[in-house]
């Protein structure tokens, strides 16, 4: 499957979307559905992506975003989409 599921949340501040979005363009990652919220301060987006046009590795996307979220001091998750609808049909 070429679909993954990313999850990014931590302490609002200006230009998380803009970093996270940098990297999946830097990798040829395409959006296909985007939500986000702010909670009292907190920040939450989930992101549906295809990664099929991409020349990166699932690992290397992974990686790459997790790198990113330790920068901005975020906790960011990578799952592909089938492990992630099925951990949530149990």
């Amino acid at each position: 499957m070429s679909q993954i599921i990313i999850t990014v949340q931590g302490v609002d501040k200006i230009g998380i979307v803009a970093a996270v979005v940098n990297v999946l363009a830097e990798h040829e990652v395409n959006i296909e559905d985007i939500k986000q919220t702010l909670m009292q301060g907190h920040f939450v987006m989930f992101m549906l992506c295809n990664i099929s046009a991409s020349k990166s590795s699932f690992k290397e996307i992974k990686d790459a975003l997790t790198q990113t979220g330790e920068k901005l001091g975020l906790e960011i998750w990578v799952q592909r989409k089938e492990i992630f609808d099925n951990m949530h049909n149990v």
